[in-house]
C-alpha cells in the first residue's frame, strides 16, 4: 500500500504540465543562484568600453546606458523576486492557517475578534498602504515581503476557518475531545492533515502572485530600492528603451513571465494529484 506522500508524488508526475513547471522552476533557480558564476561581471560592475551595446560573446543580455552588465542585473533580479516570492507565500499561508484554524475551533469571542481583523484588512487599499510607507522601509526588502505577506493571507484564512468548523464536528474529532487530547493537538493532528491539500495548493499560487505583486510595486518604484535591484526595477529601467534597445526590457520580463508560468503548472499539477475530482474531463468544460 504506497504511502499518501508515494502517491502524490506518482500522480504529479504522471501530469505532463506538471512536470514541464517543475522543470522550468529548476532551471530558473539553477540560473538564478548558479548563472552569476559563468560570467566574469558582477551586477555592481560597470564597463565603461560598453554603452548600449547589444548581446554579444562578451555581455550575453546587453549592457544597460552605464555600461553595467543585464545578464548580472537580471539574475541579480530573479534570485531577489523568487526571494520576496517565496517568503511571502510561506508566512502568509502559515498565517491564514493559524489564524483559520484557531478562529474556527475556538469559536465565540476569539472568532469574532480574528474574523473583525481578516474583514479590516480585507477593506484596507493594499498598494496605497504600501505606498505610504515605502519612505519608512527604503532599502529594507524583508520588511516589503512582510507588507505583503500581511494582505495575502484573509481570504484564505476565511476558508481554513470554514473547513476547521466543518471538521472539528466530525466523528474522529469528538472523539480525541471526549479522550482529553488538548486542543492545539487536536488541531495538530487531526484537523491540519485535512487542511494540508488547500494550504499546499494556496502556497504554491502565492509564490507567484507575490512575485507580480513586487514586480508591480517595484516598476512604479515602490517596492525594492535602489541601489539592490529586482525583476520589477530591471523592467522598470528598461521599459523607455523597449522598442530600440529591447534587450534592456526584453529578457528581464521574459524571466518573469516563465515564473509565473512555472508555478502555476506546478499549482495546477498539485491540485489535480491532491483532488483528482478537479482533474479536467478529457474534451470537457472548465475545472
Amino acid at each position: 500500500m504506497p504511502s499518501r506522500g508515494a502517491l502524490l508524488a506518482r500522480r504529479l508526475l504522471a501530469d505532463r504540465r506538471a512536470v514541464l513547471g517543475l522543470a522550468l522552476l529548476a532551471a530558473l533557480f539553477l540560473l538564478a543562484f548558479a548563472g552569476p558564476g559563468l560570467v566574469r561581471w558582477s551586477w555592481t560592475d560597470t564597463d565603461f568600453t560598453a554603452m548600449r551595446e547589444p548581446p554579444s560573446s562578451e555581455h550575453w543580455f546587453g549592457t544597460t546606458q552605464s555600461g553595467r552588465d543585464v545578464f548580472a542585473l537580471t539574475l541579480r533580479g530573479l534570485q531577489k523576486s523568487l526571494l520576496i516570492g517565496i517568503c511571502v507565500a510561506v508566512i502568509s499561508t502559515g498565517v491564514a492557517a493559524v489564524v483559520g484554524t484557531v478562529a474556527g475551533y475556538a469559536g465565540g469571542w476569539v472568532d469574532r475578534l480574528l474574523m473583525w481583523g481578516v474583514d479590516l484588512l480585507l477593506v484596507l487599499p493594499a498598494f496605497l498602504v504600501i505606498a505610504v510607507l515605502t519612505p519608512v522601509f527604503r532599502s529594507a526588502w524583508p520588511l516589503l515581503v512582510l507588507l505583503l505577506a500581511a494582505f495575502m493571507w484573509m481570504v484564505t484564512a476565511r476558508m481554513v476557518r470554514q473547513m476547521t468548523i466543518s471538521l472539528k464536528r466530525r466523528e474522529f474529532v469528538l472523539a480525541a475531545r471526549y479522550l482529553g487530547v488538548s486542543p492545539p493537538r487536536i488541531v495538530v493532528r487531526h484537523i491540519l492533515p485535512h487542511l494540508a491539500s488547500l494550504l499546499i495548493i494556496d502556497g504554491t499560487l502565492n509564490v507567484s502572485v507575490a512575485i507580480i505583486a513586487e514586480s508591480g510595486l517595484s516598476y512604479f518604484g515602490f517596492g525594492v530600492q535602489p541601489p539592490d535591484i529586482s525583476l520589477g526595477t530591471v523592467i522598470a529601467d528598461g521599459t523607455a528603451a523597449a522598442t530600440t534597445f529591447p534587450w534592456l526590457f526584453g529578457f528581464a520580463a521574459a524571466l518573469l513571465v516563465l515564473i509565473v508560468l512555472a508555478v502555476n503548472l506546478v499549482g495546477d499539477g498539485l491540485r489535480d494529484a491532491l483532488d483528482p475530482g478537479h482533474r479536467r474531463a478529457p474534451g470537457g468544460g472548465g475545472r
